[in-house]
């Protein structure tokens, strides 16, 4: 597969989520993303007003994460965080499903939680399932279940956990979702290869934050 610099970045969420980036550091990535046409930046919500501020107006969509990054959070927060999230500008709330509960095999639980976010905003909803916790069967039961909850995309993983996306995983994912819904690779994509393998494996979006050195190989 070919790809140009500018259809791969069509595809990108440009991640800032390290909790310990500076100011200064998230203004660079800020004006990065805006300055390269990358479809978005995910952000931590205590940064939205300063992404609302570089990228209001521009092409680049702002999003942020929820219940980010173990899932573990009350239905009633996430919703309150996506609320919140919503209000400050952010236009595509990625959250995290609750782990334990889908390996519980509490199914209606996680596809009520996933639901009350989807229906708190009017933002495109992008549901994590934290692939690396999951086995295959489980990444499918979850993908199906995001689905039902009327989501838009199925994304693979925080960026925080042991491992991130594969081709493998992203492949699952696609077979068990209807074409409407997207799916996003996040977690471990290091290379123009990984980010190749990973849209021909069915990726609508990639999340990364080495976005920089990944174009720099197109030169």
């Amino acid at each position: 597969m070919k790809i140009t610099k500018r259809e791969l970045l069509s595809k990108v969420d440009h991640s800032l989520l390290k909790p310990q980036l500076t100011q200064e550091e998230i203004m660079e990535g800020l004006e990065f993303a805006k300055e390269n046409h990358c479809a978005s930046v995910c952000i931590n919500p205590c940064n939205l007003d300063m992404a609302r501020a570089v990228l209001e107006g521009t092409d680049v969509k702002i999003g942020t994460v929820i219940g980010f990054p173990s899932g573990a959070h009350t239905t009633f927060s996430k919703v309150a965080e996506a609320v919140d999230a919503y209000a400050k500008g952010a236009v595509e709330l990625d959250m995290v499903i609750d782990i334990g509960a889908l390996r519980n095999g509490e199914y209606d639980a996680v596809r009520e939680d996933i639901k009350a976010v989807v229906d708190a905003t009017p933002g495109i909803v992008k549901v994590i399932l934290e692939n690396a916790y999951l086995t295959k069967e489980e990444i499918k039961i979850a993908s199906e279940l995001v689905e039902q909850a009327g989501a838009a995309y199925v994304k693979t993983s925080t960026g925080f956990a042991p491992s991130g996306a594969t081709a493998e995983d992203i492949r699952i994912m696609r077979a068990a979702v209807s074409p409407k819904i997207k799916v996003k690779a996040a977690g471990g994509i290091n290379t123009l290869a990984d980010c190749i393998a990973l849209i021909e494996a069915g990726s609508d979006r990639i999340g990364i934050s080495k976005t920089k050195a990944i174009l720099a190989e197109f030169d």
